[in-house]
């Protein structure tokens, strides 16, 4: 890529793949649902190579463009600030969030199919969706470190993937090619890829509404391309959808 990252959506993990692109010189664009004024403390936290504009912006100045907003949004998407761009889907389907979503229930498409259909004049590809933001960060490894960790991605655009994939190793990881977006399931929540390599396992007497806050504390593990690989082999596709609580 080029040295701009566009980033729509500067939540959990929007900013972290923001601080990751800082820390590789690469510059940021920051945009949200609300306006630019109120990332100021996240412009400030992150420095002279990051700023914040509105989501068309954000858009049109990425070389890549992360994509890091509630699924129920997509739609609201700048399809043409987006047209010709290569967009990372971070989004997940949680429908006690996105609401209902019927062709993602009835499996005729992946949550990424949908986005792409939406900006057709884009080429999607799914990628960190599947791990949780503070591990993200914690798990960045230089290419020669013997505990880099890989990430799962999927796309229809094998040009996209490698673009993707270059970003990705310059932020501290090696990937795993998932397939095309129709294979986009297996990185989805309730996958065995879905968080569970990158934390060590819940203690078995934890409470279901201490689980969350323990996620997010819990120590990151790192997840090599074939554990990786492995967890991807061993999904099956079941109901679509699910909350950050469930990983089986």
């Amino acid at each position: 890529m080029k040295n701009t990252l566009g980033v729509i959506g500067s939540g959990m993990i929007g900013a972290t793949l923001a601080r990751l692109a800082i820390a590789a010189d690469i510059d940021v664009v920051l945009s949200n649902s609300r306006s630019p004024d109120s990332l100021s403390d996240l412009v400030d936290e992150l420095g002279d190579r990051a700023r914040a504009a509105h989501s068309a912006e954000a858009a049109e100045a990425g070389d890549l463009v992360v994509v890091a907003i509630p699924l129920h949004a997509y739609d609201k998407l700048p399809v043409e600030a987006l047209a010709g761009k290569t967009i990372i889907d971070t989004m997940n389907y949680y429908p006690e969030r996105d609401n209902r979503i019927p062709e993602l229930d009835a499996g005729s498409l992946t949550t990424t199919e949908l986005v792409q259909r939406h900006v057709s004049k884009s080429r999607v590809i799914k990628a960190c969706n599947s791990i949780v933001f503070q591990h993200l960060l914690d798990l960045a490894r230089p290419p020669e470190a013997a505990d880099r960790s890989a990430l799962p991605i999927a796309g229809d655009d094998e040009g996209a993937k490698a673009q993707v994939a270059a970003l990705l190793d310059r932020l501290g990881y090696d990937v795993v090619d998932t397939g095309p977006l129709s294979d986009s399931w297996r990185m989805e929540p309730g996958m065995p890829v879905y968080c569970k390599p990158y934390m060590p396992e819940p203690p078995t007497d934890i409470k279901p509404e201490d689980l969350q806050q323990w996620i997010f504390r819990s120590p990151a593990r790192p997840a090599t391309v074939s554990a990786i690989k492995e967890s991807i082999g061993a999904a099956a596709r079941g109901p679509a959808g699910g909350t950050v609580l469930k990983f089986s």
